[in-house]
């Protein structure tokens, strides 16, 4: 509630606002304001002063002035030369302007005051609201150091609240539009949470300042110290006759005088030259143009290293350093034939996909060898900065050249073999898009006029031999994929591991740890069971971990118990190894109703998936456990919906799917299982257990249902394959349409397999349902 109105002489303030218990003086140049100050001196010397929204306004009227402003006591008037008035008055109480009862000759106010805050406060609220404007201000005057001591320490130890509210609001140096948000806040509470406010906002834009000052002198502080620095040594050596930067650039002409590159290059750098010849030494730009002449100089322009032609040296060499990958090989000897009969032509660009561990790397490095090529890599993995492939304009503080540049700054030859591993690791953001760079380095059409932003004279990588290397084709671009031969590597079988482990891994390891010849020995059983239970892969990698283990083990054998030689058995694998550490689910050794096996891939290779089925009373509901995802769910629906449509045949009475629920399930539900290729086993699974009769234990199969009962083709055949054979299936239903992915299978994995192609469901139920 507000008090009765009383009608004051007013002053309307420019860019100042008052606060009660606030004394303090302004200046008076307005005619009108001169009269009410008159006026109110010969009253009861009482004024309202009110703050104007705009400063720049001479004459505001009721609408441009705020609605609360401060009674005050003129305590002091001193006439000052040019028509000022300066007055010292002291703020007394906020007072609400209702109205201007009178404009000229001077403005006359309608104000009401408002009546003390009769809110009652908790005690806990008020020591919350006292400690807390007392701790803010306290930082406030350690931020600001604007605040006397003495004054701080004053209002330090005032103990009421709404005086310390008063005395913190008044002396504190704000804007005079914080002053008025002070003003009107008329409760308590509200003059502590506008307070506190603004106090947090000026704590926090002084530490910014401070930060930004001690950073600002810092620097020019280093500036300074290497500018007396420079200056000093410009005079040293002026003093004894030296001019560095004439000998760099003469030993730069040295250098460009044998460098192999073309006209249009060595005019490029000659200008470069000449340019930071006639630069100061102490300029920034030096330095920078120094390192862009000497990364021109250093780059193999015309310079090319002499590739083998001996096709049976290359073969022995791809032979000795990898077991299998024939398609790999033989690609490479094509390549090495084509060339010497050309003595020339475009080199390929291969693309070798298959899962980690297959040996994609390494067969790069051996090829190179076989070629007597440099080699050079360039992992792609995490790379999503266009820059990093184009390279960073000269203009950019730190600018480089990218990745291609520099591994041919590395090879020292324009002809190397370049090998991009991790291809399909390659991201893009808001710097561009990596896979999009690699257009013009990967294609034979535009790369023998390679642009590096940095280097800014065109590159020729046409004799560039590349070889990238990915686990995923699906994490390829589209455009990227089209201008690369790919070539697949799946998984090793059983025995090619047991190969590459003899000829390669073993040797490798028992030289790495130090072991000698004769001194351990793995027997081949030993090696067949490390094979099939310690390591589940597509590769060797875990394989070859699993090696080493052994050799350290044995190492220390040797060492500490004097042992003449170390066998390791079947016997005493695990004391080696530690229990195994994988069983394959191997063929069930009885036929049974609603369990089918499918074959899965994954990214460490095949695996079986034993899909089981139950049918309960229930409401027609199909239920899907085992972490399975979203396409095998739609296998599922479709299985069930072809069986429904074929249920006459198989005599399943049509209120059968309302009364009875289905539950399929798939073991070992911690492994996401997703992709087209379960169809026809669920399918199978689900009629079994609806029908009773029971699935063949010693079949598999693979393959996608539509709700026609049509069998898809499927991918990852290789390796569900070998996961068949691994659990010791003797019959795998495919695809029809993936017979001539088995005529490209080694007859070493088909051998011991039955394959049945199937194109259809009753295909598909004929071979696998007892009969």
């Amino acid at each position: 509630m507000k008090q009765p109105i009383s009608i004051l002489p007013a002053i309307a303030l420019r860019g100042t606002t008052i606060l009660p218990d606030m004394i303090v003086h302004f200046d008076v140049s307005r005619e009108r304001s001169m009269k009410a100050i008159e006026a109110a001196m010969l009253q009861d010397e009482k004024i309202f002063l009110v703050t104007q929204k705009d400063p720049e306004m001479e004459t505001p009227g009721i609408t441009d002035l705020y609605k609360v402003g401060t009674v005050a006591y003129i305590k002091q008037v001193v006439k000052l030369p040019h028509d000022l008035l300066r007055v010292l008055v002291e703020g007394v109480e906020r007072a609400e302007l209702i109205g201007l009862e009178q404009e000229e000759p001077f403005l006359m106010a309608e104000t009401a005051g408002f009546e003390a805050d009769g809110a009652h406060y908790a005690k806990s609220l008020r020591e919350a609201m006292y400690r807390s404007i007392r701790e803010l201000f306290q930082r406030y005057c350690i931020e600001s150091g604007r605040i006397s001591k003495d004054l701080a320490a004053k209002i330090m130890n005032i103990q009421n609240l709404e005086e310390l509210i008063s005395q913190v609001s008044v002396n504190i140096q704000i804007t005079y539009q914080n002053q008025q948000k002070i003003l009107e806040a008329v409760t308590l509470e509200e003059q502590y949470e506008v307070l506190a406010a603004i106090l947090n906002n000026e704590i926090e834009v002084l530490q910014i300042g401070h930060d930004l000052q001690h950073k600002l002198k810092a620097r020019v502080d280093k500036n300074q110290r290497e500018y007396i620095l420079r200056e000093q040594l410009k005079l040293i050596r002026e003093e004894l006759g030296e001019d560095n930067t004439a000998d760099t650039a003469q030993e730069y002409r040295e250098k460009l005088e044998k460098l192999q590159a073309s006209k249009e290059v060595k005019d490029k750098i000659s200008k470069e030259i000449d340019r930071f010849k006639s630069m100061n030494s102490s300029a920034a730009e030096s330095s920078v143009l120094s390192t862009y002449i000497e990364t021109l100089l250093d780059l193999p322009w015309d310079k090319k290293s002499e590739d083998s032609m001996d096709l049976a040296e290359a073969w022995k060499i791809l032979e000795e350093g990898h077991y299998g990958l024939k398609e790999v090989k033989e690609r490479i000897m094509e390549f090495l034939s084509v060339r010497k009969l050309t003595s020339g032509g475009k080199s390929p660009i291969l693309c070798l996909v298959g899962p980690p561990g297959t040996g994609k790397t390494s067969i790069a490095h051996s090829v190179a060898e076989a070629l007597h090529k440099k080699y050079v890599r360039i992992c792609l993995g995490g790379v999503r900065d266009e820059a990093e492939i184009r390279g960073h304009r000269k203009t950019y503080v730190g600018a480089m050249p990218g990745r291609i540049t520099v591994a041919l700054q590395q090879a020292g030859v324009s002809n190397p073999l370049m090998l991009l591993d991790e291809i399909d690791k390659t991201s893009s953001d808001y710097k561009g898009d990596t896979s999009s760079a690699l257009l013009e380095v990967l294609d034979p059409e535009q790369n023998s006029h390679f642009n590096d932003h940095y280097v800014e004279v065109s590159q020729d990588l046409s004799e560039v031999l590349f070889i990238a290397t990915a686990n995923d084709i699906q994490g390829i671009p589209r455009p990227l994929l089209d201008r690369m031969e790919v070539i697949e590597i799946s998984g090793y079988t059983e025995n090619e591991k047991e190969h590459i482990a003899k000829e390669h891994l073993i040797p490798k390891q028992l030289e790495v740890n130090g072991i000698p010849k004769g001194k351990l020995t793995i027997q081949p059983a030993a090696l067949r069971k490390m094979i099939t239970l310690y390591t589940r892969e597509a590769g060797v990698r875990g394989l070859e971990r699993k090696i080493g283990q052994i050799c350290r083990k044995a190492a220390r054998e040797l060492m500490e118990n004097g042992a003449d030689k170390v066998v390791v058995n079947t016997k005493n694998l695990d004391k080696f190894l530690g229990k195994s550490t994988y069983s394959y689910l191997m063929a069930n050794k009885k036929d049974e109703v609603g369990i089918a096996r499918g074959l899965a891939w994954t990214q460490v290779g095949g695996d079986t998936l034993q899909i089981e089925v139950n049918v309960m009373p229930g409401k027609g509901e199909l239920v899907l456990t085992g972490q399975l995802g979203d396409v095998m769910k739609e296998s599922a629906m479709a299985g069930i919906s072809y069986i429904r449509s074929v249920a006459d045949q198989y005599d399943i009475k049509p209120e059968f799917f309302q009364e009875n629920d289905i539950h399929v399930h798939i073991p070992e539900g911690a492994v996401p299982k997703d992709g087209p290729s379960a169809g026809i086993t669920m399918a199978t699974a689900m009629l079994s257990a609806i029908i009773g009769k029971e699935v063949r234990a010693d079949v598999a199969m693979t393959g996608e249902i539509t709700l026609r009962g049509r069998v898809l083709p499927i991918g990852g055949l290789k390796e569900k394959l070998l996961a068949a054979k691994y659990a010791r299936i003797k019959q795998v239903l495919v695809p029809r349409e993936n017979k001539q992915d088995i005529q490209e299978i080694d007859a070493e994995i088909l051998d011991g397999l039955k394959i049945s192609y199937v194109d259809n469901m009753k295909e598909v139920l004929h071979e696998a349902l007892v009969k």
